[in-house]
């Protein structure tokens, strides 16, 4: 029997189309996703989720119409698919997203950055089996409800979201006592210190302190901190 017959046997043009608007609604709705990722520069982004939903698309209609020629139906749509058990390959896709989730985590010290790009990863995922599955409205719902909670907790910080983790540096002459000067200017910022050490070279310390703060560690600070006290002799601060 020729392919084209072969195909036309169990699936209509008709749904042959409606398989290929599951997977573009599901691109769509990765790379909204994506979009948002990519505008705050994360590693994973618009591509990234494109290829994720679309995949997970894919995988569940075939979960769910692959196996048509196994089947004993022969009313609906889509004939042929009674008997089809189409969560074993979803639950795989479940299971199988958190390789990439955990490869989008990472440990700088005593931050963890990577957490909300790999639950992200697991919601494209989710979105994609959802469209696949030929639930539109709730893929586009679910892709609508990820990208305004991304836009509006990045806005509006609450809970550990409201820190900002940066590291200071200070050079001080090793005669200073600095550490009640240091306790001093991280009140003065509401922060709270993560780490700290020390290295003495010489006549001067130099300190590396790891800072979680609400309010945010300009140049400015720094400068302003060393002038008020004449034994530091130079300081820095950086994001992690």
């Amino acid at each position: 029997m020729p392919f084209a017959q072969t195909t036309m046997q169990y699936f209509t043009p008709a749904q042959n189309l409606d398989f290929l608007l599951r997977l573009l609604v599901a691109c769509a709705c990765g790379a909204a996703i994506g979009y948002e990722r990519s505008r705050r520069f994360k590693e994973a982004g618009i591509r990234t989720h494109v290829i994720i939903c679309c995949a997970a698309a894919l995988i569940m209609i075939v979960s769910k119409y692959g196996f048509v020629d196994l089947g004993t139906s022969t009313s609906g749509f889509f004939p042929g698919t009674r008997g089809a058990d189409p969560a074993r390959i979803a639950a795989a896709v479940v299971s199988g997203i958190g390789f990439l989730g955990a490869g989008a985590i990472f440990r700088n010290k005593n931050a963890i950055k990577g957490l909300t790009t790999a639950a992200g990863l697991w919601a494209t995922a989710g979105i994609g089996l959802a469209v696949g599955a030929g639930m539109y409205w709730l893929g586009v719902a679910a892709s609508a409800i990820i990208c305004s909670l991304q836009y509006l907790m990045h806005h509006f910080t609450v809970g550990s979201d409201a820190f900002q983790n940066s590291v200071l540096e200070f050079d001080v002459d090793s005669e200073v006592d600095f550490q009640p000067l240091l306790s001093d200017f991280v009140e003065s910022l509401d922060g709270q210190i993560s780490s700290y050490s020390y290295a003495v070279s010489g006549s001067t310390t130099h300190y590396s302190v790891t800072l979680k703060s609400k309010k945010p560690i300009t140049m400015e600070l720094m400068n302003g901190f060393s002038k008020q006290h004449s034994g530091i002799r130079g300081a820095s601060a950086s994001k992690m």
